[in-house]
């Protein structure tokens, strides 16, 4: 990946970070916000592909795992960030421009990528993630995530599909 698109994903995924644990704080629900760096990273999946998409997974999910107030052990939301990347990569292959692809894509990656995060406290012991808290916690991250999509989404889109290195003919 040339300089300039590393440099344009990493500006957007620490925008996504600043928002995500800035502002959207402020509408947080029973601790819940709307994941931003999710959005980054299953957009570049439906862009780019499985691989591209896991590395911009791995970088967002360590800066959310690093900026504070994060109280978890760090790798946490690298994990599940990495395994959204590669699963809305995989999705890229059959989706084309479809709006309700789009939508479905971001509802699994955010059921997976939350339930990852919170299943990977359970067998961690986090004492701050109960049973019946990541029950709970899991959909309202799903709506969130899904009233946030329909704004964020084609933005990014776009910009992915901009960042697109040229093809070469052979």
């Amino acid at each position: 990946m040339p300089l300039a698109r590393s440099a344009a994903f990493l500006v957007l995924l620490l925008v996504a970070v600043v928002l995500q644990v800035s502002f959207f704080g402020y509408f947080a629900w029973d601790g819940v916000v709307p994941n931003l760096v999710l959005l980054v990273v299953v957009a570049a999946g439906l862009t780019r592909g499985p691989e591209v998409a896991a590395l911009i997974g791995f970088a967002g999910g360590l800066a959310v795992d690093l900026v504070p107030p994060a109280d978890h052990v760090a790798g946490r939301w690298a994990l599940a960030l990495v395994l959204v990347g590669y699963l809305a990569g995989r999705v890229r292959q059959d989706s084309g421009r479809s709006s309700l692809v789009a939508l479905g894509t971001v509802a699994a990656c955010s059921f997976v990528g939350t339930s990852v995060f919170a299943l990977s406290g359970m067998l961690l012991h986090d004492p701050s993630i109960p049973v019946t808290e990541a029950l709970r916690v899991i959909p309202a991250a799903l709506l969130y995530d899904l009233l946030m999509a329909p704004f964020v989404l084609p933005p990014l889109l776009r910009l992915f599909r901009r960042l697109r290195p040229a093809q070469v003919a052979y």
